[in-house]
C-alpha cells in the first residue's frame, strides 16, 4: 500500500533545499501558504490529520526549479536535515518561479479547459453556517436571503449550510423545518440567487440508505470485510466507497433527483478530507486506494456540477472546482493568512479559490460574541480583501454586527467585486486555457525584484496590485515593482521602490500598472 501519511519539517526543508539551491521554495500545501517561502520559519510538522486544505505533492523554487511526487510522502527531519521518504530530485524549467510553476502544471495537473459556473466570479456568494450553524430553517433562511437584498447587496450564489437534511446519506430537506422546500428555493430563484446545499459523502447507519448501499456494496469496509464505520466531526457514518465507478455513478444520480425535486442548482462538497480516511485502513473498490485517493474520488464527483465548492483535495488542480480555504478563525492573524495562502492555492493548480468567509468560518468564534462586541474593522478589512479577490463569500451577516457607517464600506467593497467581474472573468478564461492562476504573489509576477517575501499584497491578473490592509492600522508600506502604477485615487508612482500611504477603513487600495 502507498504512503498515506505526510509528515513536513518545513524548517528541514528551508534548511536542505536552500542549502543545495540557493532560491525561495512554496508548495505542499494551500493551508501552509502563510509559512511560505519556507525560509525564516519556524520548526514545526505537519501531519495528514491537520491537513483541512488542498494538498499537493509539489514544490516550486524562484530559480525556476520543481520537486514532484504521484505519491503521498513522509518528510523525516532531525539536526536541520531533510530526509524525505522518496527521492526527490528537483528539476529545472527556467530561473523563475513562473516558469517552474507551468512546466510543473503542464506535466502533472493541466488545465481542463472548463470552469466553475461564472456566477461564482461576478457576484457575492453568501453561506447560512455562521448565522444558523446547526440551526438550517426555511424561515431564517429566507430572512438572510432578503436582508441581502434589502442591505444593497447584490444576489449571488446562496449556500444552504449543514443539517438542512434528515440525516446524512439523505437528501430529503427536513420536514419539520422546511414545510415548502420547493416553494423556498423558488423564492430564493425569484431574488436572483443559485442555490447550493451542503452535503458530505457520509451515511447515516441504522438507516434506509445505509442498507441500501451496504446491500449493494457501495459502502467503504473494514479489513475483516464488514461495512466500515469512520469517525468525523459530525460523528460516527459510514461512507460511500467513491473509487467504485457504481458508487459514484448511484451517488450522482441520487443528486440529480434531489436537484429535479427541489431546484437545486449545485453543492457544498464538505468532508472528505485526508483525515477522514487517515485513522484506519479501509479495503476499497480500488485495493491500493489510501487516504489521499479517498479525497481525489470525492474531489471528482464535483466535476459533474457547475456549482461545487470543496475545501480539501488532493491533486485536483487544473480542473473545475471551486476551492475554499480552510475554516479561519475571527482574528487579525486569520485575516493575515488570506492573502498568503490565496497565492499558494494558485501556485498548487487552483485558481478557481475563495478567501474562506468574510470575518472568518469557524462558527465556534462566534459563539459567545455579542453583536456589540465585534471588531468592526476586522469585519471590513477581511471584506476588503475578499473584494478583489476570484471569488467573495460572506456568512455572518455585516448588517447584523455593523455600524450603518461601516456597513456602507462593506456594502461598496461587494460592489466592488461586481464592478471587477468582467476583468475578474477574463483572467478566470486565461486560467482554464493556460493555467496560470488569477491571484498571484509578487515574485510570480516580478521575478527577482526582492519581492518573494512580501506577504500582504498580491497581484490579480496582470494589471492590478492588491494591497489591502490587514492589522489595525491605518496606514501600510506599499512595494511598487518597477514601472508606472495608478492607485485606486488616481495617483500616480513610480515603480521599483515602497511608499507609505494613509489607509483610512473606508480605503482598499489597489495599482494599476499603466507602463
Amino acid at each position: 500500500m502507498k504512503r498515506s501519511v505526510w509528515l513536513i519539517s518545513l524548517l528541514a526543508i528551508a534548511g536542505s533545499l536552500l542549502a543545495q539551491h540557493p532560491a525561495y521554495w512554496w508548495g505542499a500545501a494551500v493551508g501552509l501558504g502563510h509559512m511560505q517561502p519556507y525560509v525564516d520559519c519556524p520548526p514545526f510538522h505537519m501531519q495528514v490529520e491537520d491537513a483541512n486544505n488542498q494538498l499537493v505533492p509539489l514544490f516550486l523554487s524562484s530559480e525556476g526549479e520543481y520537486m514532484w511526487c504521484d505519491d503521498a510522502f513522509t518528510f523525516f527531519a532531525e539536526n536541520g536535515v531533510i530526509r524525505p521518504s522518496v527521492p526527490l530530485k528537483p528539476v529545472k524549467a527556467g530561473t523563475t518561479l513562473r516558469e517552474a510553476y507551468l512546466a510543473a502544471q503542464a506535466a502533472f495537473f493541466p488545465s481542463s479547459g472548463r470552469m466553475p459556473d461564472t456566477l461564482f466570479f461576478t457576484r457575492p456568494q453568501y453561506n447560512t453556517w455562521i448565522e444558523l450553524m446547526y440551526n438550517q430553517n426555511q424561515q431564517d433562511i429566507l430572512r438572510y436571503a432578503h436582508a441581502v437584498i434589502d442591505n444593497g447587496f447584490p444576489a449571488g450564489v446562496l449556500m444552504i449550510d449543514d443539517n438542512w437534511q434528515r440525516y446524512y446519506g439523505n437528501f430529503s430537506f427536513k420536514a419539520e423545518r422546511f414545510p415548502d422546500p420547493k416553494g423556498m428555493i423558488d423564492e430564493l430563484h425569484s431574488l436572483g440567487f443559485k442555490v447550493m446545499v451542503w452535503i458530505c459523502p457520509f451515511v447515516s447507519p441504522d438507516s434506509p440508505e445505509y442498507r441500501d448501499l451496504e446491500s449493494k456494496g457501495l459502502l467503504l469496509r473494514n479489513p475483516d470485510g464488514g461495512t466500515a464505520i469512520l469517525h468525523w466531526w459530525n460523528g460516527y457514518s459510514a461512507c460511500y466507497d467513491l473509487t467504485n465507478p457504481a458508487a459514484a455513478d448511484y451517488f450522482v444520480k441520487v443528486l440529480r433527483q434531489a436537484q429535479a425535486e427541489y431546484g437545486i442548482d449545485g453543492f457544498k462538497f464538505d468532508a472528505g478530507d485526508n483525515n477522514c480516511y487517515a485513522s484506519a485502513p479501509y479495503l476499497a473498490y480500488d485495493p491500493q486506494a489510501t487516504n489521499v485517493d479517498h479525497t481525489t474520488s470525492w474531489a471528482k464527483v464535483g466535476l459533474q456540477f457547475p456549482f461545487n465548492e470543496y475545501r480539501a483535495c488532493w491533486k485536483m488542480g487544473g480542473q473545475p472546482l471551486v476551492q475554499r480555504l480552510g475554516d479561519k478563525d475571527y482574528s487579525w492573524n486569520a485575516v493575515q493568512q488570506l492573502i498568503p495562502q490565496m497565492c499558494t492555492a494558485g501556485l498548487l493548480g487552483y485558481a478557481y479559490a475563495c478567501p474562506d468567509m468574510v470575518g472568518g468560518g469557524q462558527f465556534a468564534a462566534f459563539l459567545d460574541i455579542r453583536d456589540d462586541q465585534f471588531d468592526q474593522a476586522l469585519i471590513v478589512r477581511s471584506a476588503q480583501v475578499h473584494a478583489l479577490m476570484p471569488m467573495m463569500q460572506f456568512s455572518v451577516a455585516p448588517w447584523r454586527i455593523l455600524s450603518p457607517e461601516n456597513l456602507a464600506i462593506v456594502q461598496r467593497m461587494a460592489q466592488l467585486h461586481a464592478e471587477f467581474a468582467p476583468y475578474i472573468m477574463h483572467y478566470a478564461r486565461v486560467a482554464a486555457g493556460t493555467g496560470e492562476p488569477i491571484v498571484r504573489c509578487m515574485e510570480y509576477q516580478f521575478p527577482h525584484q526582492g519581492l518573494a517575501g512580501v506577504k500582504d499584497q498580491f497581484m490579480l491578473g496582470d494589471r492590478y496590485l492588491v494591497a489591502p490592509v490587514v492589522t489595525d492600522a491605518l496606514c501600510r508600506t506599499v512595494i511598487l515593482p518597477k514601472g508606472t502604477w495608478r492607485d485606486d485615487r488616481g495617483k500616480r508612482y513610480r515603480g521599483g521602490k515602497s511608499y507609505t500611504i494613509d489607509v483610512p477603513l473606508n480605503r482598499l487600495p489597489y495599482f494599476e500598472k499603466i507602463k
